[in-house]
């Protein structure tokens, strides 16, 4: 099977010119291939990038359920996707099909040229990035999913590859033809799902999204050693990634840590309007592929599914210590870990947690009810974007505000779209009491709050977007917070504050500094955020120009 998409082949396989292909030699070496040879393995980890100056050179997809030919390069075409400049396993098979010549050009190499020549890195990027769309929407991946769609461990996995980008292909054990073969041939049951096969070889049974990350190979490729960093940066939300693609970019030796997927709140968001540059929209999760693209074309390294646990600040430098007790060094840190959405205060809600109640409204949670009445829970932008989206999908959208009105937490041009459309039924002074089911959500208990009165509906899919819980419980004993929880940075800090953390230098507190010297806080997690993707970004590029301050002192 070819990989096709409906984007020109000129954007997906350009044809190099013969200045182009002469600038690429200078950062490799010519050499001769014969047919059949095999350039790179699947499941290689470190492996070349090859432009074919004679003669063809295939690519195959293999994950045990045979191989297929995803498409043929020809003389002039270059070779590689995303995993290039991730430094993760490569997802295909390249071998000659003809005998003939090319160059080829270490990772190494590749990157500086990227870095180097505008030129080329703009044709290169905008390849391995179309090429990584084509196969996550073919499912040609390295990684077989086989789960139900009402089976909640199944949706955590699949937002878990998606938000990483990570294509896979899913089998549904009720309707798929040959799972039971797969099932029987790697001798796993269908009561163990979801169920995990990565690169035909090791299987996982309802794993945690750790599991997956070690099973693919998300984090080989990062060394974790005794030097010490310059910056590391510990979410990969906007506000995150915004400070790793300046931190990169200005040559600092920076690790990024997301305790799951990059983009945070912000990639579950199913279009921002109101973002500089994109007067047509885009989705949270491709902003937030973008820019951690963006940051791996500079060099960043990034940690995935690894959360911080501890922050050592006795002394300098600083040590930040991740799930299973490793600790790395680091001058500078930079605290990112944004907020996450505050459950309801509704008994059992977490019960059904991706079996009808979730945290995000992405087309994967959409699918699952299309043609349904959903209840939207949140007066805030998130709620309003999901609403909207949710509206194009579902039979009936139930927005339920806890206050009389959206004006004070919405943007008004969603105000305006929630009030013109005929599909959204805006519920204010209303508030779920009760949820009920087995497995999966299947009613739905609320109360109008001014009369008291209680409605229960047979509603299956409820969006929970209400005031959110900063995740800075990893920071005990270092970092001044306020009365809720969030991280005082600057001015928000007080004179007694500072003399009880024994704050150490003359100068007071940079604008994002907190009460320990070269510690940041950006983004959601820090007191006083306006809580917008733009303003997230902008204070990462702040604080990376403050840590230059910092490894000056």
């Amino acid at each position: 099977m070819k990989l096709t998409t409906s984007l020109t082949d000129d954007q997906l396989f350009p044809t190099l010119s013969e200045d182009e292909i002469a600038r690429i030699a200078q950062h490799g070496r010519r050499r001769a291939v014969h047919a059949g040879e095999v350039l790179a393995e699947a499941g290689q980890q470190h492996f070349p990038f090859f432009v074919i100056t004679d003669g063809e050179v295939e690519v195959l997809r293999s994950s045990g359920m045979g191989d297929d030919v995803v498409t043929t390069h020809r003389a002039g075409m270059f070779s590689g996707e995303m995993a290039l400049l991730t430094g993760r396993r490569g997802l295909a098979t390249v071998r000659a099909k003809t005998s003939g010549e090319v160059i080829e050009v270490e990772r190494d190499a590749l990157l500086a040229l990227i870095q180097t020549d505008a030129e080329l890195s703009e044709m290169f990027m905008r390849a391995f990035i179309l090429r990584r769309v084509a196969l996550i929407d073919r499912g040609f991946g390295d990684v077989i999913l086989i789960g139900s769609n009402y089976s909640p461990g199944t949706l955590r996995v699949q937002e878990f590859l998606s938000r990483n980008g990570h294509p896979y292909t899913y089998l549904q054990l009720d309707s798929d033809p040959g799972v039971q073969e797969l099932l029987d041939r790697f001798r796993v049951d269908a009561t163990e799902i979801p169920i995990v096969i990565c690169r035909g070889e090791f299987v996982l049974r309802n794993p945690t999204n750790a599991e997956v990350a070690d099973c693919i190979g998300f984090n080989e490729s990062i060394e974790v050693d005794d030097h010490v960093r310059d910056v590391v940066i510990v979410g990969a939300g906007p506000a995150g990634l915004g400070a790793a693609v300046y931190a990169a970019s200005e040559g600092l030796d920076v690790l990024v840590i997301e305790a799951d997927s990059p983009g945070g709140q912000a990639a579950s968001s199913s279009r921002i309007e109101n973002y500089l540059g994109f007067p047509s929209g885009i989705s949270g999760q491709e902003l937030a592929s973008r820019a951690f693209s963006q940051a791996e074309k500079f060099g960043a390294q990034m940690m995935i599914a690894k959360g911080a646990t501890r922050l050592t600040c006795a002394r300098r430098p600083y040590a930040v210590e991740i799930d299973g007790g490793v600790r790395i060094n680091t001058r500078s840190v930079i605290i990112a870990t944004g907020a996450e959405y505050r459950g309801l205060p509704v008994e059992n809600l977490a019960t059904f947690n991706n079996a009808g109640v979730y945290y995000g409204a992405t087309p994967m949670e959409a699918k699952l009810c299309k043609g349904e009445d959903v209840i939207v829970v949140g007066g805030g932008n998130s709620a309003g974007q999901a609403a909207v989206f949710l509206s194009q999908i579902a039979r009936r959208v139930l927005l339920f505000v806890r206050g009389d009105g959206l004006a004070e937490s919405m943007s008004r041009y969603l105000i305006r779209r929630i009030e013109q459309n005929p599909a959204i039924d805006l519920r204010t002074n209303c508030e779920i009491v009760a949820v009920e089911g087995a497995k999966h959500l299947e009613r739905v208990a609320w109360r109008d709050r001014r009369t008291e009165q209680q409605q229960t509906d047979p509603i299956r899919h409820v969006f929970v977007m209400t005031g959110a819980v900063p995740a800075t419980q990893w920071l005990h004993g270092c970092i001044t917070l306020d009365e809720k929880g969030f991280i005082k940075t600057g001015p928000e800090l007080t004179h007694e504050e500072l003399v009880a953390a024994k704050w150490p230098l003359a100068r007071a507190p940079l604008l994002l500094e907190t009460n320990l010297p070269g510690i940041f806080a950006i983004g959601d997690v820090r007191a006083g955020n306006v809580k917008r993707v733009a303003s997230a970004v902008g204070e990462g590029s702040i604080a990376i120009a403050l840590v230059h301050q910092i490894l000056r002192e």
